[in-house]
């Protein structure tokens, strides 16, 4: 088990360390569109943890920032909006988020799972919500995976924990796929991991025709 004292500090701990994970994991894709497409991905799941600050104005220029500051601005991403952040635009680092005293054998999951729960809530039902309901679902077993990686977690487990956090009020479909994120992230390093292994081995090959070459004289 990883302890927090082993860990990295979070840099904006208002996003979670999934979030800082994922965007570690970004600066790390060689490919620029599949980097760029997964880096707008981050950014739209770092606006549904913090609806409530939709109404400020450059909202999602301010997500950028966020998500530039986390990246110790050292990735090749470009906004959709307004300019590259550079680290003159630092913000501000929110203060740490307490967890309540009831919740606490959740803590592995994030403050932020809460507020995306309450949204998830406030939901008309039909389709849309139902496929929240599964991003949360998913998420939160992308959390747990990243905080115990020895320990098997079911889809039961998690589907028992998100109906006890919102109260009985949110219930997974039965078809879903709570492994959709961690899937996302093996396919993204499947490939760099391919494209990494296919430099590697032009390289050699291409040196070793010339050792032979020289032998033939």
């Amino acid at each position: 088990m990883e302890y927090n004292s082993s860990r990295e500090p979070l840099i904006i701990p208002e996003y979670g360390r999934n979030v800082q994970n994922l965007i570690k994991y970004c600066k790390t894709v060689e490919d620029p569109k599949m980097r760029q497409a997964l880096a707008e991905r981050i950014v739209v799941l770092m606006s549904q943890m913090n609806p409530q600050s939709r109404t400020m104005e450059d909202y999602q220029v301010r997500l950028w920032k966020h998500f530039f500051q986390i990246a110790d601005y050292d990735i090749d991403v470009t906004p959709p909006i307004g300019e590259k952040p550079k680290p003159e635009d630092r913000i501000k680092k929110p203060e740490r988020v307490s967890y309540p005293t009831k919740d606490t054998k959740f803590r592995h999951y994030g403050s932020n799972v809460q507020k995306l729960i309450a949204k998830a809530i406030s939901m008309e039902d039909g389709p849309k919500k139902d496929a929240f309901v599964e991003v949360i679902a998913s998420y939160m077993k992308l959390a747990y995976k990243t905080w115990n990686r020895e320990h098997y977690v079911s889809d039961e487990m998690i589907i028992e924990d998100l109906e006890h956090l919102s109260g009985g009020k949110l219930k997974v479909a039965h078809n879903a796929d709570l492994d959709n994120l961690h899937k996302q992230l093996q396919q993204q390093q499947q490939q760099s991991r391919r494209s990494n292994n296919g430099k590697r081995q032009s390289g050699p090959k291409h040196n070793r025709g010339r050792v032979r070459r020289k032998r033939k004289r």
